[in-house]
């Protein structure tokens, strides 16, 4: 795996100590406590110090859809599948397989045009370590839903971050998970061009399941071709669908290995579920327009 950064991980050790569970009997809530508190500590220490941005093989923007359309189950099942990821000895080799051996990626969860809620920010991986701490942040606590859908909000927030963070990848992606087309804020084409037009790749994990709380109704009949047209781009981009949640975490772990490998991938554009022409990239706003005038109308 490439090199370490000398960054002090004593502190960490230290609370461990004092924290220890020989020393007095600590109650299940008093324990959920002590670990959040553990990998805090962890997240801040794989954070850049100040001064010139630390250099890393990518930037990966992890934006995952907790839209209303989206059961509590199955937003848990996402944390648990990044988790899982991050972790897995497959995505670590391939972080550790990098010119520089580290990347920095944060985990946003988004739903609306002002919707998104960052889970993890801007953090270093380079070992093992720092990618247990960010599995153990997702999955300490699961995020409710939130109203409607905004791929380009989504977008757009990925982007500033990319911007304002304190690292410098070679490569910068935003990978945008979601279970339908963008149906609030600006259109998805004017967002994705943005972000292709200041070099960063966008990648697609379209979800396509068929269960859920009831609007999946509201979904483009082939929501993979939808990403293929409107959403992803940038040298190598790909869509990666999932048409079962038993899919899920074995989706994510192979499309993260892929974005950190980089281009030229060795797939095509769009990894097909089904074969249908383009779609209509403001079909998710023209459903909601019927929708509102459907409930409009005495």
């Amino acid at each position: 795996m490439g090199r370490n950064l000398t960054r002090p991980a004593g502190c960490v050790h230290r609370l461990r100590a004092k924290l220890s569970l020989d020393e007095s009997p600590i109650r299940a809530h008093d324990l959920t406590m002590v670990r959040w508190l553990i990998s805090l500590v962890a997240l801040l220490a794989a954070s850049p110090s100040s001064g010139a941005p630390l250099e890393v093989d990518v930037e990966l923007v992890l934006a995952v859809d907790v839209s209303r359309s989206m059961a509590p189950s199955e937003l848990e099942i996402q944390r648990r599948g990044y988790a899982d990821a991050l972790t897995s000895p497959e995505v670590l080799g391939a972080i550790g397989d990098g010119m520089l051996g580290r990347i920095a990626i944060t985990y946003v969860e988004w739903a609306g045009a002002g919707s998104q809620h960052v889970v993890v920010p801007w953090t270093l991986i380079e070992s093992r370590a720092q990618a247990e701490a960010i599995a153990r942040s997702l999955t300490a606590d699961f995020s409710a839903s939130m109203r409607r859908t905004s791929i380009s909000g989504a977008l757009d927030f990925g982007r500033q971050s990319i911007a304002a963070n304190d690292f410098r990848g070679s490569r910068r992606v935003i990978d945008v998970s979601g279970d339908g087309p963008n149906n609030d804020g600006r259109p998805v084409l004017e967002a994705r061009d943005r972000a292709l037009a200041e070099g960063i790749v966008i990648n697609g994990l379209p979800l396509m399941t068929q269960d859920g709380i009831g609007f999946r109704g509201q979904q483009v009949a082939h929501l993979d071709i939808y990403y293929r047209d409107c959403v992803i781009g940038g040298p190598g981009a790909f869509v990666v669908p999932v048409t079962d949640w038993s899919q899920f975490a074995g989706a994510v772990r192979r499309k993260i290995v892929l974005e950190l490998a980089g281009p030229p991938l060795p797939l095509a554009r769009l990894i097909p579920a089904q074969a249908q022409p383009a779609t209509d990239c403001m079909i998710g706003e023209k459903q909601r327009r019927q929708r509102q005038r459907f409930f409009d109308n005495p």
